[in-house]
């Protein structure tokens, strides 16, 4: 029985999650929303989002390298 995405699925999967919380972050500092709810803020805190975004960067170039080295 073979494995979905083969045996590269763990670096597949992290890739991915590292590379929406990079981008999801930073378009979250680049471009707030154009309309502000009630209870919402009407930015992204820039710290928070500066860590998430080099954590999601972390993930992103450990799965490529893992991939990469196969």
């Amino acid at each position: 029985m073979d494995m979905f995405l083969g045996e590269d699925l763990l670096p597949w999967m992290v890739c991915a999650l590292g590379a929406a919380l990079f981008v999801g972050n930073l378009l979250a500092l680049v471009k707030p929303p154009s309309q502000v709810r009630e209870g919402s803020l009407e930015r992204a805190p820039v710290g928070r989002s500066l860590v998430m975004a080099f954590i999601g960067f972390i993930a992103l170039v450990w799965a490529v390298g893992s991939l990469i080295a196969g």
